[in-house]
């Protein structure tokens, strides 16, 4: 089983991106919160992969860190949270939240989440509420970005609604999210956290 890729970013888009290593290009989908701290194409990149291997397939999930990876491993364990729904869950969040509104029981933070009903937040706080009662949100804190990676965007504000839309978000709520948060300066990995953080209130 593949857990750890390096090697050189070729292309990204808001779900995915493919790799490069020694002429091979793997692609791999990752959460939005990957996505908005990615380095800019042809520089080295370094990601914690979950593999599925299906009869049709063989999937690749890209985490930057150890810790978010296995709170997506947790997440998938429970009935009906597949690999893209999984997916879903950690890109509407940025995991320390994600992690709290678990270990407080938050039903109305998890349903806020697109493709999450009420069932399915209930069944996620029954489910992993013991099994994640002994995390510390700190562990999950927000990755610093290294020096040089910050997203080069033309229009920064395009771009986070596209990575918003791709999230499943309808493009109407996207651009009023983001037109709510936005100020000079912002660029696109800071448009998304903050627009995800106001619609998550």
């Amino acid at each position: 089983m593949i857990g750890r890729l390096q090697g050189k970013l070729v292309e990204k888009q808001p779900s995915w991106v493919i790799l490069d290593i020694q002429g091979v290009g793997y692609e791999i989908s990752l959460p939005l919160s990957v996505f908005a701290g990615l380095p800019a194409l042809d520089e080295d990149l370094i990601l914690w992969i979950h593999q599925v291997i299906r009869e049709d397939a063989n999937l690749l999930y890209g985490f930057a860190r150890l810790e978010d990876r296995q709170l997506f491993r947790e997440l998938i364990k429970v009935s009906g949270i597949g690999p893209k729904v999984g997916m879903a869950i950690m890109s509407a969040m940025e995991s320390s939240a994600l992690l709290q509104a678990i270990q407080h029981e938050d039903l109305q933070a998890l349903t806020r989440i697109p493709g999450i009903g009420k069932k399915t937040a209930e069944r996620l706080l029954l489910d992993l509420r013991d099994r994640l009662k002994t995390w510390q949100p700190q562990q999950m804190a927000k990755l610093e970005l290294p020096l040089g990676s910050e997203l080069p965007a033309i229009n920064p504000r395009s771009e986070a609604e596209s990575a918003l839309v791709a999230l499943g978000y309808k493009l109407p709520e996207a651009s009023r999210a983001i037109a709510a948060v936005a100020a000079v300066g912002m660029d696109t990995q800071d448009l998304i956290r903050a627009a995800l953080k106001g619609m998550a209130k």
